[in-house]
């Protein structure tokens, strides 16, 4: 990979705010995967028809699940410039079902969230069924590609110890 692009690609990083140049850095190990996992990454998190701030918010409970302080200390520019605060991100990472601020979607979202690797089996037809009824099959699918994307990257840095520049 050129020096060019990974500049572009670091340029980016700082604009989000989800990774450093710590996480650049592992992902220039392998060039030919630094441009489409960043991409990944980005897109997932960004793009797509659901929130951002509540993607960011699933991010971070997903890091602390997977035991991550590397993506669990990161914060989305985008999102907190949405409007996203610690206080919405702690409730999200806590008891969401009780907190009147979340919508039934939402609440809907962050349990997959903490379902899918918690408890897999309880993410079922069912539990799919109530999807649809907040959520496109489109927006499902957003939600839990994101999940398992973020999931396991996340736990691919905890697992090479990786620290937060700085």
């Amino acid at each position: 990979m050129s020096e060019a692009k990974l500049d572009k690609i670091r340029a980016q990083a700082v604009e989000l705010g989800a990774v450093d140049e710590n996480f650049i850095r592992v992902l220039s190990q392998v060039p030919g995967y630094t441009e489409a996992l960043f991409d990944s990454l980005t897109r997932s998190h960004v793009d797509g028809a659901v929130d951002h701030k509540l993607k960011e918010i699933i991010r971070i409970m997903l890091a602390r699940q997977a035991g991550d302080p590397y993506f669990g200390t990161l914060r989305s520019k985008p999102a907190a410039a949405a409007g996203l605060t610690e206080e919405m991100i702690e409730a999200g990472c806590g008891d969401f079902e009780a907190d009147a601020r979340f919508s039934a979607p939402e609440k809907w979202a962050l349990r997959y969230a903490k379902l899918m690797y918690t408890k897999p089996k309880s993410v079922d037809t069912a539990f799919y069924a109530e999807g649809k009824s907040h959520y496109s099959e489109a927006e499902i699918m957003e939600i839990g590609t994101f999940i398992a994307f973020h999931y396991g990257m996340q736990v691919f840095t905890r697992a090479i110890g990786l620290k937060v520049a700085g």
